[in-house]
């Protein structure tokens, strides 16, 4: 069973690829921004690695705290999940619910009682990935813009 380690520096081994991974349209200069202005807020954020025994980076959990509103939520504070991965060839060996278990537990602590998350419409795989770690779908929401 992988451990999991929180990520306490820019470098700490793994978080910058498992990030890029994840979210591929920012830049390594975006990345290591976000990964700058989480660690200078710890008691907003948590951010975490899962490690293979022999100390591969293979899962990645980052959450927040949310004060403000989060849709479909009752309470406040609420744990608001950032973005989870788990490479391709560890998936299906929970690790994600390792992860989500580590960010609940941490939410506990903060007070929390809800932990809320979102995803696009459009990705199937992760509503899919949501509702087998035990969140509910709450609401959908189509957003517009127009240009003044």
């Amino acid at each position: 069973m992988p451990r999991i380690e929180p990520c306490q520096s820019a470098r700490q081994p793994g978080w910058l690829e498992l990030r890029q991974a994840l979210w591929p349209d920012s830049s390594r200069q975006e990345h290591l921004a976000e990964i700058t202005d989480v660690l200078s807020d710890p008691q907003r954020y948590i951010n975490l690695i899962a490690y293979t025994t022999d100390g591969h980076p293979v899962g990645l959990a980052e959450a927040s705290l949310r004060r403000d509103y989060v849709n479909g939520t009752e309470h406040s504070p609420v744990v608001f999940l950032e973005g989870l991965y788990v490479v391709a060839e560890q998936r299906r060996q929970g690790i994600a619910e390792q992860l989500i278990d580590a960010v609940a537990q941490w939410g506990r602590e903060q007070g929390c009682g809800e932990m809320a998350s979102d995803t696009g419409l459009e990705n199937l795989l992760s509503q899919t990935v949501h509702k087998a770690l035990g969140f509910e779908e709450t609401e959908r929401v189509v957003y517009f813009k127009k240009a003044l």
